[in-house]
């Protein structure tokens, strides 16, 4: 594959564009639509109402979400053929950590099937029988609880993409064929990332506080360069000094 993307970067950048936005796209009406519109703050009963009313919502949530990741691995690839000109070995560390993002984050969505399992339409009766006993007040703290733990899961993923942003950041804004300032504020983006990530982890209160606006660089940062590969794509007669001088 890697020597097709260097018989045709401009293809592939654009392909990698595309399927970027369509990540950002899945990711938000997850987030957005989905969890925003379902989920009540500290309310699990109402939550599980909530998705008990609309179980396909919350389903095609979850499968938005694994169509995600599955496009972050081709996005991953032609990255790497992209930028690895640039430097071989940041551009592998940038890989191989995104890898693992990807990883966490598809398997954190089992906690979002757990609500499926105990409240997703179906009745205290139908639940698997390791919960027989449990009385419908419990059952809706467990799927509230899961559902927490996936927003922590959700954080601890975007500290390994913060940092696979960082380093693409500086791979865009030294490698010639992208603007710089696409390198700048994708670099922002993962230090946004890890700010969000940390703040989750070490002080609640103050994600809190910076919740939603710490996301704003990351939402303009990607899609930029998202567009940019899909309208522009990259400079090829850059692209092919760039191949030249590195082998």
């Amino acid at each position: 594959m890697f020597s097709s993307i260097e018989r045709s970067p401009q293809l592939y950048a654009r392909w990698a564009g595309v399927m970027y936005l369509a990540i950002i796209g899945l990711g938000a009406f997850g987030e957005l639509i989905v969890r925003a519109g379902l989920v009540v703050p500290g309310d699990p009963v109402a939550t599980a109402n909530a998705i008990a009313a609309a179980p396909l919502l919350w389903r095609l949530g979850i499968a938005g979400d694994l169509l995600m990741h599955v496009l972050d691995v081709p996005v991953i690839v032609i990255l790497y053929g992209l930028l690895r000109r640039v430097n071989r070995d940041l551009a592998i560390f940038a890989t191989l950590i995104n890898l693992v993002q990807t990883a966490v984050l598809a398997l954190n969505k089992l906690n979002l099937i757990v609500p499926i399992l105990l409240i997703g339409g179906i009745d205290v009766a139908d639940a698997p029988k390791v919960f027989v006993g449990f009385t419908a007040e419990q059952l809706h703290s467990l799927s509230f609880a899961a559902i927490k733990l996936h927003s922590y899961g959700f954080g601890i993923g975007l500290i390994f993409f913060g940092v696979a942003c960082l380093a693409r950041g500086v791979l865009i804004y030294r490698s010639g064929f992208f603007p710089k300032f696409l390198g700048v504020l994708l670099f922002v983006a993962g230090l946004a990332y890890l700010v969000n990530s940390f703040a989750l982890l070490l002080a609640p209160s103050i994600a809190m506080m910076l919740f939603p606006a710490i996301l704003l660089p990351p939402l303009v940062g990607e899609s930029l360069l998202a567009l940019w590969m899909i309208v522009k794509g990259l400079d090829t007669s850059r692209w092919a000094s760039t191949v030249d001088a590195n082998g």
